[in-house]
């Protein structure tokens, strides 16, 4: 049994997003949420299991699975027929699971650092910066339409998304990828669950 946890217009949108595109829907019970949100609307909602109060988390015959890297890459793998996921033993699996980690380790906390106006040397040399973020995806997008060439991949439905949330970046070939990208399926069902999902 799978069992998501999710609250509308949050990180886990891109789960729900990603589950129509891995036509998943039916294998998952979506269990719908409050959590503390930054404008200080919303709570911690008793019923989501989560043990920090968050979203997504991601419930599988009782094995917990959280974050959304490590979410995405499990439903991926789990369903394969869909071709969203590179599997173990596939000459580009290394650098899909780089991509991944790259996200969370990253592309986040550039993206909410830049956003919060915070900028130290210390952050630059570590994390590096949004131009240089935008300028490894535009190099990777260089030789296709996605990250993965013609191949449209769980990755692209995750380092898209910080970008269909905040704006895109204005720079063409981003700009175009992250359209391609909103423009399927998972998407716009997910912001159409969500619509019809919404807490007070």
């Amino acid at each position: 049994m799978l069992t998501l946890y999710h609250s509308p217009k949050s990180r886990s949108t891109r789960i729900v997003a990603l589950l129509r595109e891995l036509d998943a829907l039916d294998e998952v019970t979506i269990e719908i949420v409050t959590i503390p949100r930054q404008d200080g609307s919303g709570h911690r909602d008793a019923g989501n299991l989560h043990p920090e109060g968050k979203v997504p988390y991601l419930v599988h015959d009782g094995v917990a699975i959280w974050e959304s890297s490590a979410i995405m890459l499990y439903l991926a793998d789990l369903f394969p027929k869909a071709g969203l996921g590179i599997p173990p033993g596939h000459p580009q699996r290394g650098a899909y699971l780089s991509w991944f980690a790259w996200y969370s380790g990253v592309v986040e906390p550039v993206m909410l650092l830049e956003a919060i106006g915070v900028s130290h040397p210390a952050i630059a040399s570590t994390f590096r910066s949004g131009a240089e973020v935008r300028r490894r995806l535009a190099a990777a997008l260089a030789e296709g339409p996605f990250l993965f060439g013609d191949r449209f991949t769980a990755a692209d439905m995750l380092l898209h998304s910080p970008y269909a949330w905040f704006g895109k970046p204005g720079e063409p070939i981003l700009d175009a990828w992250i359209e391609r990208c909103m423009a399927r399926p998972g998407p716009a069902f997910a912001a159409e669950f969500d619509a019809g999902h919404a807490l007070s």
